[in-house]
Parts: structure tokens; C-alpha cells; sequence
């Protein structure tokens, strides 16, 4: 009897990860498979379980990552499969590096018989991967930095996604790039949000024979830790009234006013998501950096209600960013007779990584 595919898929925040795996979703299903996903926060209430379905197809594993939680993963993989997925589709939390000593070989070692393992992905934009590359300037704290440099490293595959931004001089110069720096991966290039490139990556992965996880990369753990810690992490709930919410042009005034305050007061960002259900359709809103103006896509023609779910990972005290996300959310409902009622907050600043496993050479 054959087993699951378990396609892993890391980067930082903001790579594009879950658009990616939504894609690869509808692509797999599209060739008659049953695909199960499993998502990864530090707290709950995320926009990913929500986008990506939040149905039984879609486990969460929250409070811990993957590695500091290997049991909880575990858990998640042998539901899908009693479920009867014959493709798992994984993503870390965006922040998690060192996986192939932590998740991928004890994969391999312990769960050897239960699934089928594809080489290690690594999703990653187009500013991020210039910036690890050394020819843009980062705003990122040099710990947070050191974490998207090892990400890279230890990959078998480097997703080079959002390539539907370059022209196609700048993909090819890029891939050449990441190709010298990273030689131990494989580049491949595509666009999650337009689903250009998908399908090849796929069938690279479900054909592949070779070994994966096959780097492990030396890691400082007190860099790593204080690369984590200077993020903030902020998960909330907005309640409010459905049919006043004012549709996508809120949600733009939203997302406007935070860029701003977030670039006045230099605090970089990891990654900010909203979920917005309102009566004219589902919307999600990103903030990857603050280079880059916010970007809204419709995720559905209509909704049938339920509350506003923001998640926000931002250089900044956890404090300081759950009062900036409310002073603006209480202005934009000022300004737009937006009633807004916040409830199940969630904020923190991640601990230092303790992995339950941390295997020193490849299996």
C-alpha cells in the first residue's frame, strides 16, 4: 500500500508560502489527488488555516513550531493520513530554520515507513533573496537576517517565488546568484500568485529520487533565538458588523495607515495578513516589507460573515505592536463607521528554539 508524499515547504515570512501551497493544492486535486495541509504558529487565530479552507483537509499546529513540537507534526501528519490524503502539503513557521537536522531527518529516521519524503523546499522573494545576496540594503535586524541566510542553506530546492515582479533579466541574473551562493540547491522559479511555474516544481518533487534533507547546516542558537526574538507576534480577532465594514476599500485604509506607521517608526516587517469576510467578498491583505505597497487579493466572490483576523510579525516589542494595531483599527473605525470590537488577542515574543529532536548527520 503506498504512502502519503509529504511536500515540505520553509522561507521567511512573507515568501509566499501559503499562496504557494493553495496553488499546489488545486493543482494536485486538478490531477485527482487528495491533499491534506498542516500550518505552523506560534499562537492561534491564523489567516493561513482560514485561507487555505480550515476544514478537515487543513491541521493547525499551534504554539510551538514544528521542531519544538515534533510529537504535535506528528500528530497532524497521522490525521491526514487516516484521513486519506495521498499528498500532505507542510509549511513552518516563517521565522523556523535548521528543519533539516530538526524535522527532516528524524522524518526520515523514525516515520521512514509512513511517508514519502520530496526534497526540502525553501520559498523566497525576490527582496528578501537580494537582500541575503548582499545587493540590497535590509532593514531586517542582522540576527533575523542570519536566519533567512541559513533557511537557504540548507535547502534542496530555493523557491525563487513572486517572479511575476522582475523582468526577466532580473529572475535570470537572481537565479544565477542564488545558484553561486547556494550550491548545495537547486533553483527553480515561478509565481504562486499567478500559478506560473507550479506545476513543473510539483512534478519535480513527486518524481525526485534523490535523498532529501541532504544539508545540515551549523547553526548559532543564540543568534537564532535573538533573530526570533526581535519579531513581535501578534494574532487577532476583530468583531464587527458584518454588513457595515465597508468591503476592500476598509480593509486598503487599514493596510495604508499601518504601512505608514510602520515605516515612520522604522519597524520592519516580517509579515502582516488580514483576513477580511465582507458582504461584497473575501479579501486577504499582505504586507511583506516596508518597501513594497500592501497588496489585497479576492479569495472569494462572497462570504458568509465571521470576524476580521489579523496576524502581524514586526520588529517590535509584542506590546508596542498590539497597541499600534489597535490605535489604528480603532482610527479606521472612526474614520469609516467601521464598528470594530477586538477580542482573542495573541501576542508574544517567541522563545528560544528547543527542538525535540536535533539529529548532527544526514540519515
Amino acid at each position: 500500500m503506498s504512502v502519503p508524499k509529504l511536500i515540505i515547504v520553509g522561507g521567511f515570512l512573507g515568501a509566499g508560502k501559503t499562496t504557494l501551497l493553495g496553488q499546489a493544492r488545486k493543482e494536485l486535486e486538478n490531477r485527482g489527488r487528495k491533499v491534506g495541509l498542516i500550518t505552523n504558529d506560534q499562537a492561534p487565530g491564523l489567516v493561513d488555516t482560514v485561507f487555505l479552507g480550515g476544514d478537515q483537509a487543513v491541521v493547525e499546529v499551534t504554539g510551538s513550531c514544528f521542531c519544538c513540537n515534533f510529537p504535535g507534526f506528528q500528530k497532524a501528519l497521522s490525521s491526514l493520513a487516516a484521513w486519506g490524503a495521498d499528498i500532505i502539503l507542510a509549511e513552518p513557521v516563517g521565522s523556523c530554520t535548521d528543519l533539516s537536522a530538526t524535522v527532516m531527518q528524524p522524518l526520515k529516521d523514525l516515520c521512514k515507513d509512513q511517508f514519502g519524503l520530496t526534497p526540502f523546499s525553501v520559498a523566497v522573494d525576490p527582496v528578501r533573496a537580494q537582500e541575503v545576496l548582499g545587493t540590497r540594503k535590509s532593514l531586517l535586524h542582522k540576527d533575523a537576517q542570519y536566519i533567512l541566510g541559513l533557511q537557504l542553506g540548507e535547502a534542496d530546492i530555493i523557491v525563487l517565488n513572486k517572479i511575476d515582479l522582475l523582468s526577466d533579466s532580473e529572475k535570470d541574473e537572481l537565479i544565477k546568484q542564488l545558484e553561486a551562493k547556494f550550491p548545495q540547491a537547486r533553483v527553480y522559479a515561478l509565481s504562486a500568485r499567478e500559478g506560473q511555474g507550479v506545476s513543473h516544481w510539483l512534478d519535480e518533487l513527486l518524481a525526485s529520487q534523490e535523498k532529501p534533507g541532504h544539508k545540515l547546516v551549523d547553526v548559532d542558537y543564540d543568534r537564532y533565538a535573538t533573530g526570533e526574538a526581535v519579531l513581535g507576534w501578534l494574532n487577532l480577532t476583530v468583531d464587527s458588523s458584518f454588513q457595515d465594514r465597508g468591503g476592500v476599500r476598509v480593509l486598503q485604509v487599514f493596510l495604508d495607515k499601518l504601512k505608514a506607521y510602520l515605516k515612520d517608526k522604522n519597524m520592519e516587517t516580517g509579515h502582516v495578513k488580514v483576513f477580511w469576510p465582507c458582504p461584497e467578498g473575501t479579501y486577504i491583505g499582505n504586507i511583506t516589507d516596508t518597501h513594497r505597497p500592501a497588496v489585497i487579493t479576492e479569495v472569494k466572490k462572497k462570504a458568509d460573515g465571521g470576524p476580521i483576523l489579523v496576524n502581524a510579525r514586526v520588529e517590535s516589542e509584542p506590546e508596542d505592536l498590539e497597541k499600534l494595531i489597535t490605535q489604528i483599527l480603532k482610527e479606521v473605525g472612526r474614520e469609516t463607521s467601521l464598528a470594530v470590537d477586538i477580542k482573542d488577542i495573541y501576542c508574544l515574543k517567541p522563545g528560544r528554539p528547543n527542538p525535540t529532536h536535533r539529529y548532527g548527520q544526514v540519515v
